[in-house]
């Protein structure tokens, strides 16, 4: 029985994501349809007294839709970040073995950012750099390669316990380019 349900969950998110996905992509999803603004959040260092400055449209280009986080990223006032968020689902990840996305941007290193149910503090959580080009790429992050920012989490993630994911232009002065257009678990 239980081998009938996951035959039929591997068939249904075949069509709803398309012949050449696989069912191990589909842990969570997010091509930035049906209203994103409902789901992704911006934040900036503004939120702790930071000056950076920034914003997220959602766009759509030859019939891809896609996250366009745009903004100066300054260091002044011990800030250094913008950022486009979402929650996760309590316990809907359960065996991830990594991140991936569809992005390009402007040539700039970039950060995903998870968050656990034991990141409690706003600087607590799990990073991750990728480097982005001007060409739509596809980029895989094992969650080994997430380190943690505070000795006092986990040393590793759990897939069960993750609350929100984040792609964040961070720590040094810089402009910020960087369009998604899927994110998800694989």
């Amino acid at each position: 029985m239980k081998r009938l349900r996951q035959a039929i969950l591997v068939s249904c998110l075949s069509l709803i994501l398309g012949a050449n996905s696989t069912a191990e992509e589909a842990l969570m999803i997010d091509n930035f349809e049906a209203q994103p603004e409902l789901r992704w959040r911006y934040f900036s260092d503004q939120v702790m007294g930071g000056v950076s400055q920034g914003k997220v449209n959602f766009a759509t280009e030859q019939g891809e839709q896609f996250a366009h986080l745009t903004g100066e990223v300054s260091t002044a006032n011990n800030g250094g970040f913008i950022q486009v968020r979402r929650e996760i689902a309590k316990a809907s990840i359960e065996s991830a073995a990594g991140v991936y996305l569809r992005v390009r941007g402007n040539g700039e290193p970039y950060y995903l950012h998870l968050r656990t149910s034991g990141t409690l503090l706003p600087w607590q959580y799990y990073q991750a750099s990728f480097q982005t080009t001007q060409q739509w790429q596809t980029i895989k992050v094992p969650l080994s390669a997430f380190a943690r920012s505070s000795s006092w989490i986990s040393k590793s993630v759990k897939p069960r316990s993750l609350s929100s994911i984040a792609i964040v232009a961070f720590g040094r002065e810089h402009s910020a380019d960087i369009e998604i257009a899927q994110i998800g678990f694989y």
